[in-house]
C-alpha cells in the first residue's frame, strides 16, 4: 500500500473521531477549550494507531470475530454514550470542566473499532505497519483536535442543547456504522 493510499485510509478512519470531537467539545468551558481539543486529539490519535497494530498482530486468530462483530460493538458503545449524554442533558448542559478518563476511553474505543479490522487487512496486504500506524495516529490527532476546536464554536451557537445534539449525533454515527456493515447503506 502506497503513501497516498495510507493517507486516505488515515483520513477515512479519523472521520468518526472528528465527528465525536465536535460533539464532545460543544459543552466544554471556554478556558478549557484548547486543552479539551488536544485531549480528544491525543486519546483518539493513540487509539486509532493502537487498534490497527492490534489487528495486525492478531490477524489470523481474530479476523473472523472482528469482521463479524466490529459494527455491533461500535454501535453499542456509541449508542450508550449518546443516550447517557441525552439523559444527563439537564445537568450536563451546563459547562463541563472535562470528560472523565472512563468516558474518553469508551469514546476512543468506539471510534477506533474499525481501525482494528483495517489492521487485519494490513497484515494480508503486507503493509508497513509502523508507517501505517504512525500516519493514522498523526492524522487522527490533527483532525480530532481540529474537530474539538470546531465544537467549541458550535457549542456557543447551540447553547444548552449541546449535549442533546451531541448525544443524538453519537447515536446516529453508531446507527450509520451498523447500517453500513450490515449492508443497508
Amino acid at each position: 500500500m502506497g503513501f497516498l493510499e495510507l493517507f486516505l485510509v488515515s483520513v477515512g478512519l479519523a472521520m468518526d473521531a472528528f465527528a465525536v470531537s465536535i460533539c464532545g467539545s460543544m459543552a466544554l468551558a471556554p478556558d478549557d477549550r484548547f486543552k479539551g481539543a488536544m485531549r480528544f486529539g491525543i486519546w483518539f490519535g493513540v487509539f486509532q494507531a493502537l487498534m490497527p497494530l492490534l489487528g495486525y498482530l492478531g490477524a489470523v486468530s481474530f479476523q473472523t470475530y472482528i469482521v463479524d462483530y466490529d459494527h455491533w460493538i461500535a454501535f453499542a458503545l456509541l449508542a450508550y454514550l449518546g443516550w447517557d449524554m441525552i439523559s444527563e442533558a439537564k445537568e450536563a448542559c451546563d459547562i463541563r470542566k472535562s470528560y472523565t478518563n472512563k468516558e474518553m476511553l469508551v469514546l476512543a474505543i468506539a471510534t477506533s473499532i474499525d481501525a482494528l479490522a483495517v489492521g487485519v487487512s494490513f497484515a494480508f496486504l503486507q503493509t508497513n505497519i509502523w508507517l501505517a500506524i504512525t500516519m493514522i495516529g498523526i492524522v487522527t490527532l490533527a483532525i480530532s483536535t481540529f474537530g474539538g476546536t470546531m465544537g467549541f464554536k458550535l457549542g456557543s451557537a447551540v447553547g444548552k442543547n449541546a449535549n442533546i445534539c451531541g448525544g443524538l449525533v453519537l447515536i446516529c454515527i453508531g446507527v450509520k456504522i451498523l447500517l453500513e456493515h450490515t449492508g443497508f447503506l
